[in-house]
């Protein structure tokens, strides 16, 4: 069996975004996979996609699985016209650097208001006044979002009342509602898609917390405003023509392109953290043993060491 060589993968800024695939078999096809359904034959191209989105009626084989976690294609399972976020695969990264990093800002209080108040900071891009209280954030934020639905209302000439869904009773919500949490589902697989390919953790969460996704609504409250919302309205205006969640997941993909979003999460969590990212994998092939001096080659028999 040939080992994975992980440094090789194609880096998350220069991967396309995501596939949605339902009604499906996906089996492996040589060092790729293909989706076999009733219309023929879909090659998917896994080494440089993002994430695979496996809606209702979808089975996918061992050696698919195995082949989209060799080439760092995350596998995201949803719900029907991808109302549902239900499980996710692993990244392709091994190395623990910022995962470490995330963890040590996340767990200090100074840091973790720090980090927060960028977060909110970045959403604004011209705001430069590092004085103002998360309070006072998140009612400026709470603005900027009245603002994003009234200017998409206007600009499609389709009436906003409030977000409201359930999703227990989807079919009482309006088209807008629909397809803001299509678009958002999709939005969620990618950030998290992204933030696990670049070996953070989905959990550890600076603005949002207490759930397993919390970093994961941190990111993608970053580009809602500019994303997920005029794309929903922009959907809501062209439904009949298709269905409303074809417009969405269309869209976004469109919109996903011109934004670079791939690009810009990278560059945004530098900012946010203040530090370099890294996308390569310098992981060593033996882990590491923590020691109060530093760290430990692993793979190593210390029973000849002298007690102190």
């Amino acid at each position: 069996m040939s080992k994975v060589n992980y440094r090789s993968l194609p880096k998350l800024r220069d991967s396309i975004s995501y596939v949605y695939i339902e009604h499906a078999i996906l089996e492996q096809d040589t060092y790729s996979l293909v989706a076999i359904r009733n219309d023929g034959r879909i090659p998917i191209p896994v080494s440089s996609t993002t994430c695979l989105l496996l809606g209702p009626g979808t089975s996918i084989t061992h050696a698919a699985v195995k082949t989209a976690a060799e080439n760092g294609c995350m596998i995201l399972w949803c719900g029907e016209r991808v109302q549902r976020f239900y499980a996710f695969g692993t990244g392709e990264t091994q190395s623990a650097e910022n995962l470490l990093l995330q963890a040590r800002l996340c767990t200090n209080p100074e840091t973790h208001l720090e980090v927060a108040r960028r977060m909110y900071l970045r959403r604004f891009g011209s705001i430069s006044d590092q004085s103002y209280t998360l309070k006072q954030l998140r009612g400026m934020e709470g603005i900027r979002v009245r603002e994003a639905y009234r200017l998409a209302s206007k600009t499609y000439g389709i009436q906003w009342k409030k977000r409201n869904y359930k999703m227990t009773d989807w079919e009482d919500s309006d088209p807008v509602n629909q397809a803001l949490s299509y678009a958002n589902t999709i939005l969620y697989g990618l950030c998290n898609a992204a933030i696990i390919s670049m070996g953070f953790s989905p959990g550890l969460g600076f603005i949002h917390t207490g759930k397993q996704l919390s970093f994961v609504y941190d990111v993608a409250d970053l580009y809602k405003a500019s994303l997920t919302i005029p794309v929903a309205f922009a959907s809501a205006k062209e439904v009949g023509a298709q269905p409303l969640e074809v417009c969405v997941r269309r869209r976004m993909r469109a919109e996903l392109t011109r934004m670079k979003l791939l690009k810009r999460i990278p560059e945004d969590l530098e900012w946010v953290f203040q530090v370099p990212l890294s996308e390569e994998d310098d992981s060593k092939d033996i882990g590491e043993l923590w020691d109060e001096e530093g760290t430990l080659d692993g793979g190593v028999n210390y029973s000849a060491e002298e007690s102190n």
